[in-house]
């Protein structure tokens, strides 16, 4: 805790993005797993107590406002103003799966190819794939110092014609973009990978990296602080105005002046906070648990003899890896609005899932369990794009669950962009168009209910 910042306020287990006027200011975490284990957060600026005036304000102290930081300082010696409403990566950085591949957004390359065709299709490989390499690059920096787990990604799929689907998948990744993954099958996955009891099968891909996302978020903090950024906790941006040709960021404890802003709030972005944002996003929880450790009868009768991070074919996917203290953690969908986010039957969902896949876990502990907002685009690709082209202000957001390591080439082409920078493949769409608005923004809860009725029904079909 910085010695500047008052106590913090209790958690709220009820926030909602699309009701609530805020995420609060100065709120304790959510009860991760990450949070209990990170060990205490080192220190921040404090919060804003007066006026003052930045080169470049950020909001949002998560993996991509702090990446931004970083390599604004790093590559344009640009000390930025890091602005968060809550402890530094309070959001999703801090309730995560800690699952770093080789992806951004929620399409497949194949779909990719589809909507943009093959030349697009493979700058978007090179330039996701780059993503990664710039937070394995990140991840092995000194001060980090997250528990990385490398190896690569199972996608296992739970039903045959789920691993039909991913096998011509993988023969796109070999084929069109050379990314050498490989199909397995149920008996290559039990003896080499994990005996998990509703695979038929899966598809290997070579990059992936599980990490702490709590010790990640605050490596990134102590980097970004040892080059000069400052990093302003309990400071939550009430308004953006653009006023004599700056920007003016409004907090509780005094304005902000800023010649340019980068905005990444992830599914945390307050619903009055610009104009530009307003229905961009869809809010999506996602429930998440860690037991107690395993023991080694346990790891015998589940045969893990991996620590790669996992996932399988349901649209409403499970994510799960065994973590280095040998605890089991999984996670999945969970409510669909925030007053219902503590009800049983959400932590119930994931328990019975991590049941059908490791029978031999009937009735273990759970010691950990949370939930948190993931921010999907509608069009389920991220944006970092530059509305305005006479104003710099760059917003990076819609990961889609996918921002663990895209989220560090995401603050790296954010800082560009603020920086006025061009760079490779500036053209691709995700950087060249906003994020699309939705027709019926008022109503997708309701659709959100349909669709999630539909996808259990789908995913469950024998």
């Amino acid at each position: 805790m910085n010695m500047h910042a008052a106590p913090p306020a209790p958690y709220d287990p009820h926030y909602d993005p699309l009701v609530s006027d805020g995420p609060g200011r100065n709120r304790q975490y959510a009860p991760t797993y990450w949070i209990a284990t990170a060990g205490t957060p080192p220190e921040s600026d404090g919060p804003v107590t007066a006026g003052t005036a930045t080169e470049v304000a950020i909001v949002g102290s998560g993996y991509t406002g702090l990446a931004c930081a970083i390599f604004l300082a790093r590559e344009f010696g640009i000390k930025a103003t890091v602005l968060e409403a809550n402890g530094v990566a309070w959001g999703c950085s801090t309730r995560n799966g800690g699952q770093g591949q080789n992806a951004s957004g929620r399409l497949t390359r194949s779909q990719w190819i589809k909507r943009w065709g093959l030349d697009v299709a493979r700058r978007m490989h090179a330039e996701v794939t780059e993503g990664f390499e710039t937070f394995e690059e990140l991840v092995q920096s000194s001060p980090i110092d997250c528990e990385p787990q490398r190896g690569g990604h199972l996608y296992i799929a739970h039903r045959q014609r789920n691993l039909d689907k991913i096998a011509a998948e993988s023969k796109v990744l070999n084929d069109v973009f050379g990314y050498a993954s490989r199909v397995l099958s149920r008996e290559e996955l039990r003896r080499d990978f994990v005996d998990e009891a509703e695979a038929v099968g899966a598809v290997h891909e070579p990059l992936g990296t599980g990490v702490h996302p709590a010790k990640l978020a605050f490596g990134y903090l102590k980097m970004a602080r040892d080059l000069g950024a400052r990093v302003h906790t309990a400071s939550p941006v009430l308004e953006i105005e653009r006023r004599d040709g700056a920007f003016v960021l409004r907090t509780p404890g005094g304005v902000v002046k800023a010649d340019a802003v980068g905005i990444a709030t992830g599914a945390y972005t307050s619903l009055g906070l610009t104009s530009l944002l307003a229905g961009r996003c869809m809010p999506i929880l996602s429930n998440s648990l860690v037991t107690r450790p395993l023991t080694q009868a346990e790891l015998n009768a589940t045969g893990f003899k991996t620590r790669e991070v996992i996932t399988d074919t349901r649209t409403l996917r499970f994510y799960y890896r065994l973590l280095p203290d040998n605890r089991l953690q999984i996670g999945s969908r969970s409510a669909i609005t925030g007053v219902d986010a503590s009800h049983d039957r959400h932590l119930q969902l994931l328990i019975d899932g991590l049941h059908r896949k490791f029978p031999p876990l009937q009735g273990i502990a759970i010691e950990y369990s949370w939930w948190g907002w993931v921010d999907v685009s509608h069009d389920m690709m991220p944006r970092i794009f530059r509305p305005d082209p006479a104003q710099k202000l760059v917003y990076a957001l819609g990961f889609g669950g996918n921002g663990v390591s895209y989220s560090a080439q995401a603050g790296r082409r954010m800082a560009q962009m603020l920086a006025g920078q061009r760079f490779e493949n500036q053209d691709l769409p995700i950087f060249t168009s906003a994020l699309p608005t939705h027709p019926f923004s008022p109503f997708r809860r309701i659709g959100q209910r349909m669709l999630y009725h539909w996808y259990h029904l789908r995913d469950e079909a024998r």
